[in-house]
């Protein structure tokens, strides 16, 4: 969670949240983003469709979003599709590519896709593979300025991948990629980055590190250069995430400490958005059960994923408001894949 309605008190304020969002979520029947249908392979970014058959082909993931200044909002995602000579598309995601788009919305809940790419792989260095898993925050050093960091895949997610960033000068639309990477070692894959701003010019990166599970890296040049920390933010291995930890979404509660929320694969087939409480960012503490399950609302059949917490305008006497979107597969396709969409819920009260 981003709000940049917030940017001008301090680097962590953008962050940081007056209360505890808790465990209690709902899933909602409104679709945040949906995925193209099978018949259009070569989207059009602003493109929406009423109907259509879809399979799996292309897909819909990865949400991340910001609270803009004016109070609106406005969604990075990456949107799959079939790569020339794969037409499985997302059901064969090793092969397909992805490229990182847009939406905007007034309220949280109804979002229009925006013109325009804001990366390509081939731009972000993916090749015609992928470049997912946006997240956007103030860039150090640059007044005003944005930096995305993603993750850079020019190949099967087996292979070597890194986190790499891009800069954006007019409020998060045009992207220059930057020189280098942020996060990268040989035979290593890193996945779904996730920044944490802490005092000026150091920048906690979380992240899943292929068979570990949710690990971190220190920056102390403001997110430039970043020195993996020891040990393990937090391990799989138990009932909901014996598969893998990935994808954390984090916020500090004030005088609080930290929440993360997490997806969860207890198998290939199956993903929960887990929760887990830290004091310091570092020593986490897992939570016994899901914040969201599968088949709890009508996109997620088999799997909810990759999320993103997002703060409404405060209600007038009322604690503030919170909604999550999340990556939802429906599990209509063989060995529980399937549609991949952008999916939201809310608290429960």
């Amino acid at each position: 969670m981003i709000d940049l309605t917030r940017a001008a008190i301090a680097p962590g304020s953008v962050q940081t949240v007056p209360t505890d969002p808790g465990i209690a979520w709902r899933p909602e029947s409104t679709l945040a983003i949906d995925a193209a249908p099978d018949d259009h392979r070569s989207p059009a970014p602003e493109a929406a469709w009423a109907g259509g058959i879809r399979s799996g082909l292309c897909g819909a993931v990865a949400p991340r979003v910001l609270r803009l200044p004016s109070g609106s909002y406005r969604m990075y995602y990456s949107q799959i599709l079939p790569r020339p000579g794969f037409p499985a598309g997302a059901n064969d995601y090793d092969n397909a590519t992805t490229r990182i788009l847009s939406a905007t919305s007034a309220d949280g809940l109804h979002w229009q896709p925006e013109a325009g790419v804001r990366l390509t792989p081939q731009t972000g260095g993916a090749g015609d593979f992928r470049v997912v898993s946006s997240e956007v925050v103030p860039a150090h050093g640059h007044r005003g300025g944005l930096r995305m960091y993603y993750e850079c895949c020019p190949g099967p997610q087996a292979g070597q991948n890194s986190i790499r960033s891009a800069v954006s000068q007019d409020g998060g639309l045009c992207w220059i990629p930057e020189p280098g990477v942020r996060l990268a070692a040989p035979g290593e894959n890193y996945m779904a980055p996730r920044i944490v701003l802490l005092t000026e010019g150091a920048v906690r990166l979380y992240c899943c590190r292929r068979g570990h599970g949710i690990i971190s890296a220190l920056s102390t040049d403001g997110g430039l250069t970043f020195q993996q920390e020891e040990g393990v933010r937090i391990a799989p291995g138990d009932q909901w995430d014996r598969g893998t930890a990935f994808a954390p979404e984090i916020v500090r509660i004030a005088g609080a400490g930290y929440r993360m929320y997490y997806a969860g694969y207890s198998t290939a087939g199956r993903a929960d958005i887990l929760t887990a409480t830290s004091d310091d960012g570092l020593r986490w503490e897992k939570q016994p059960r899901p914040v969201l399950s599968p088949g709890g609302g009508p996109w997620d059949g088999a799997k909810c994923s990759e999320m993103c917490l997002l703060r409404l305008p405060d209600r007038e006497a009322g604690e503030p408001a919170y909604r999550m979107v999340y990556e939802a597969c429906d599990g209509t396709a063989p060995g529980n894949r399937g549609v991949w969409r952008v999916a939201s819920a809310t608290l429960c009260v």
